[in-house]
This record gives C-alpha cells, sequence and structure tokens, in this order.
C-alpha cells in the first residue's frame, strides 16, 4: 500500500508544486481546492504515474471538510502526510484602510479552514502513528511584522502557535508536526493579494531572486520523508537576497 498525501489548496503554487513532487516519488494524492477545472487537469496530469483523487473543497466549511474526509475511497482513506498548504493574502493597504470583509476571510481560510483540515485528519494520523506528518505552511509573516501585514501576520502567527502546541499534545503518538515558513516566493500570492493587479506582482518579484513553488515543495517532501524519530519544528525559508530592515521610526519634517 502507498503513502498517501492530503494536499489542501492543490490548485496553485505551492500547492500544485507539492502535489507533483509527491507524485515524482510515487505517493497517492487527494488533492483539494475550490477550482474543479483545475484539479482535474493536476489529476490528468499525474493520474498516469499515481493514484489520484481529488475534490472540491473549501476549507472554511466544517461540515464540507468532515464529508470529504469520510467519503474518502479506500485507496486513499490512510493519510500518512497532511499538507496544510490553502491560505491566502489579502488587502496589503494600512489596516486603517482595510475592509473588515477582507480582514474575515483571511482569518476563516488561514485559521479556521486550517483547524477544519486538521481536526478531521487528526483520528487517521493518530491511528497510524509514527512517521505520520502534519504539514502546515506558514508565513516568515507569522515571525516578522511589516507594514500591511496586520491580520495576515496574525493568521500566520496562529499557525506557528497552533503547530506547536499540537506538537505537545501529540508528542506520544508518533505524529509529527511541522510549520514551513516561506519568505518571498514567486506564485500567485501577490496576484490574489492584490485582486488581480498583475503590474502589481510583477514589481514585487522583478529585479530579484525570489524563492519557487518547487523550491518550497522540495522542502515539504523532505520533512515528510525524514526518519520517524525527526521531527521539524520549524523551517523559515527566505531568498538569499531577502533579509530584515531597520525599524520604522516617524520623525517630524
Amino acid at each position: 500500500m502507498s503513502n498517501v498525501v492530503f494536499i489542501t489548496g492543490a490548485t496553485s503554487g505551492f500547492g500544485r508544486a507539492t502535489a507533483r513532487r509527491f507524485a515524482e516519488a510515487g505517493w497517492s494524492l487527494v488533492l483539494s481546492g475550490r477550482r474543479l477545472e483545475r484539479l482535474q487537469e493536476l489529476q490528468a496530469e499525474l493520474g498516469a504515474k499515481v493514484q489520484v483523487h481529488i475534490a472540491t473543497l473549501d476549507v472554511r466549511d466544517a461540515a464540507a471538510v468532515q464529508q470529504v474526509v469520510a467519503e474518502l475511497p479506500p485507496a486513499f482513506r490512510r493519510v500518512t502526510v497532511l499538507v496544510n498548504n490553502a491560505g491566502l493574502a489579502l488587502a496589503p493597504e494600512p489596516a486603517q484602510k482595510v475592509a473588515l470583509e477582507d480582514w474575515h476571510t483571511m482569518i476563516d481560510t488561514n485559521i479556521t479552514g486550517l483547524v477544519n483540515v486538521t481536526h478531521a485528519l487528526l483520528p487517521t494520523l493518530v491511528e497510524i502513528g509514527k512517521g505520520t506528518s502534519i504539514i502546515n505552511i506558514g508565513s516568515v509573516a507569522g515571525e516578522w511584522p511589516y507594514p500591511g501585514g496586520h491580520v495576515y501576520g496574525a493568521t500566520k502567527a496562529f499557525v506557528k502557535q497552533f503547530g506547536f502546541n499540537l506538537r505537545c499534545d501529540l508528542v506520544s503518538t508518533g505524529v509529527r508536526v511541522t510549520d514551513i515558513a516561506p519568505g518571498m516566493a514567486e506564485t500567485e500570492f501577490t496576484l490574489v493579494r492584490t485582486k488581480g493587479n498583475q503590474a502589481a506582482s510583477d514589481a514585487m518579484y522583478s529585479t530579484t531572486t525570489p524563492l519557487s513553488a518547487e523550491d518550497i515543495a522540495e522542502q515539504i517532501f523532505y520533512v515528510a520523508t525524514l526518519p520517524a524519530h525527526i521531527n521539524i519544528n520549524r523551517l523559515e525559508i527566505m531568498p538569499s537576497r531577502q533579509a530584515w530592515s531597520s525599524f520604522a521610526v516617524d520623525r517630524d519634517n
């Protein structure tokens, strides 16, 4: 029986690259996301190599998450790795200019969605035990503040602390938990955050060398396939051309 990885947000970016990386290694895939056509494209691409089960899913809907997990076909029920990748950033403007709806969307997706999926799959992971993994996609924004980070950074701080607390509860079960915290990476992230502003996305990544989705997928696969006695608690990954800046200071003119 092959190993099974369950990936949320598999329709683009880190999630799609992660699906391809695990498929290369022969894992069976459970791929979820909101865009059915993209899931079908990925299934067609990878289905010749490995078993692929797709499920349209909005992780914010707890009942839908429970249903997807409950209705997994027999060949996909023994999930050994959960990759909580579904998430987004919105509203890069200062907090005082942001619509409350955008804050709620980030909280509902990045926090509530992650909790929903984790809770649904915990019984399976605990039952299997040794060598299983929960890999949460956090962000450097969960550790380091920056202008416009407001709720997005706060949601990723939750992801980090939730993972640490899970480690405490699961220490005797064999289930490992990792927070993978990328820095600047060129995906659809900025397009989503700016609600389709291609120029803003291009400007973000131009004249530098950001991480790629494949870079992060490789680290996810590495963490998932370590010997069972090793747990990476947190892995913060920045491009070599990104670092921290000085404190902001407001001065009189």
